[in-house]
């Protein structure tokens, strides 16, 4: 089963979880860029990655190879913003259709919001399992320990469902 890992990060978090994803699953990796970012480390992000997130933007991306029909699993991860996804994510599931494909979701945040994310995902992603979920809080910030554990355990599930 060949499996695909999408992630769009805006701070490191979502692409530290993806990149240890990725050694546990063997799996090609894609991190969406919008060509037009928000500004990082400041209260700016929330102001402006929230209300993007809000509104259901969809900001264009760099170009990015992801022919979603030759993966048979889908690992798809974000950060939580205004208890959804990322807008990028959004222009990705507009770009692509994505049916019958087994799907991982990841969410990262530093207050909650990821099970209404989640929701928002499923509905997005119908037509598609989702076979597993999983939420890290600031996880640059944890324990690797405990995080590499976490991933490892969630990795195990998507190779053996």
């Amino acid at each position: 089963m060949k499996t695909l890992i999408i992630y769009y990060s805006l701070e490191g978090n979502t692409e530290m979880i993806a990149n240890k994803m990725r050694e546990h699953l063997q799996a090609d990796i894609v991190r969406l860029m919008p060509k037009k970012d928000i500004p990082a480390g400041n209260i700016k992000k929330y102001i402006w990655g929230g209300k993007s997130a809000l509104f259901g933007e969809k900001p264009e991306l760099e170009p990015y190879e992801a022919k979603i029909e030759d993966y048979d699993i889908i690992v798809i991860g974000t950060p939580v913003w205004a208890s959804t996804y990322a807008p990028a994510i959004g222009t990705f599931l507009s770009e692509n259709k994505i049916q019958g494909k087994d799907i991982y979701l990841v969410a990262c945040h530093g207050g909650g919001g990821s099970d209404k994310c989640f929701n928002k995902l499923e509905e997005k992603l119908q037509g598609n399992q989702i076979k597993g979920k999983i939420e890290f809080v600031d996880p640059t910030k944890g324990s690797n320990m405990e995080i590499n554990e976490r991933i490892k355990e969630f990795c195990k599930n998507i190779l053996n469902p």
